[in-house]
Parts: C-alpha cells; sequence; structure tokens
C-alpha cells in the first residue's frame, strides 16, 4: 500500500518514545519504549541518545536508570521531535528539489509545498502535553 506521507522508523520511534517517557511516572528504560513499540531495542536506543544529545531527554544509567523529560511537554512540539531525527524540513515547490521544471506547468500544481506546510504547521502546533 502507497502513503503519501511516511515516516522514517526512527522518527516513530522518536515521537512515540517521547509520549511513553512524558507518560511515565519514573524513568522509563530502552526495554520498556522497546517493547511497547515493538521495536529492537539497539535501534530505539540509537534513537532516544540522539533526544538526549539535542537537549530533549536526561539519560541514567544502570538497572534503575532510563530517561526522563528535560523540558515540561507543552514546550516539545512534535516538530521538535521530528526535525531533531529528521534535519530540518525545507519547504519547496519541488519534490524532487529540481531547480528547473521540465514541464510549463508542474503535474503537481504545488500540492507538494501546500501538504509540507500543512504538516509542519500540524507538527508545531501539537505538543506532548496533549497525548497524555
Amino acid at each position: 500500500m502507497a502513503h503519501v506521507i511516511q515516516f522514517s522508523e526512527a522518527s516513530f520511534i522518536a515521537l512515540h518514545g517521547m509520549v511513553i517517557v512524558a507518560k511515565a511516572k519514573e524513568q522509563t528504560n530502552v526495554l520498556k519504549i522497546a517493547g511497547q513499540l515493538n521495536s529492537s531495542k539497539h535501534h530505539v536506543a540509537k534513537v532516544m541518545q540522539r533526544l538526549v544529545k539535542d537537549g530533549f531527554l536526561s539519560s541514567q544509567r544502570g538497572p534503575t536508570g532510563g530517561f526522563e523529560l528535560k523540558k515540561k511537554p507543552i514546550n516539545i512540539s512534535l516538530l521538535d521531535i521530528y526535525e531533531s531525527i529528521e534535519g530540518r524540513i525545507e519547504i519547496g515547490d519541488c519534490p524532487l528539489d529540481n531547480p528547473v521544471c521540465p514541464f510549463e506547468k508542474c503535474i503537481f500544481s504545488n500540492v507538494t509545498r501546500k501538504m509540507t506546510e500543512d504538516f509542519v504547521k500540524y507538527m508545531k502546533n501539537e505538543t506532548l502535553d496533549k497525548f497524555l
């Protein structure tokens, strides 16, 4: 089945993992997150460490360790998390970033620009607190 918008597994893990950590009453470890997301613990660890590096989470090693939020959920947008993993979203007219269209009129009628703008707007306005 084809999808117009697709998420990488890493961004899926980051977005859902942050909700899991935000909902937790105590530190949440990689095994709990990986279990809930049905993902590899190694991939979850790599993604969560990226979120630590970017200042969204703090982590503590050891048997009682895990992750916890460094910021309040209301101050973390889904866009912040997504761009932490995927990089900054560029809004352009061409889905292939061609500087010159080979046609006189774009066959997509700039629908990709509108979809990207709508996606960014949605992700920017949705914060973690809305999913708790």
